[in-house]
């Protein structure tokens, strides 16, 4: 059974999940498809900041007890031509993916959100798999011009 832990503030962090223990559960299991912890700390505290055009919130699943899963949802602070909410992160204890626990926390994100969520996932992501499952759809190729 799952049990999910619904995170807003850094004041919703607790003795079962610290905020050092998120961050670095997603830094791990995410992989290579994942970025510095100094970047996922940032989109925390662009969830939790208190803006009209910032905000969003944290998940964390748990699966008998312990930490299998979790999820970082943004505001986009837009409407319309771009989704409300975009899903930064989500990940699933590497030893526990097969098991749903991936499209329930997904789900369970989605259902929190006011409007229209996206994700970016890369091509060989086998995770796209899922989110196609879902109900993503593919839209735009992104293209990025870093400086």
């Amino acid at each position: 059974m799952l049990e999910f832990l619904l995170i807003k503030s850094d004041s919703d962090f607790n003795t079962k999940l610290s905020r050092e223990d998120f961050v670095d559960f997603l830094f791990t299991h995410l992989d290579r498809f994942g970025d510095p912890k100094e970047d996922i700390n940032a989109c925390i505290d662009y969830a939790f900041a208190d803006s009209e055009f910032a905000g969003g919130f944290c998940l964390g699943v748990f699966y008998n007890g312990n930490l299998a899963g979790t999820l970082i949802m943004n505001d986009t602070g837009m409407r319309g031509y771009i989704p409300e909410n975009v899903l930064v992160y989500v990940a699933v204890d590497a030893s526990l993916r097969g098991k749903g626990i991936g499209r329930q926390i997904v789900e369970k994100a989605i259902s929190l959100c006011n409007g229209n969520v996206k994700l970016h996932v890369e091509y060989d992501n086998p995770a796209k798999r899922l989110y196609e499952r879902i109900g993503f759809k593919s839209k735009y190729a992104e293209m990025r011009y870093d400086r």
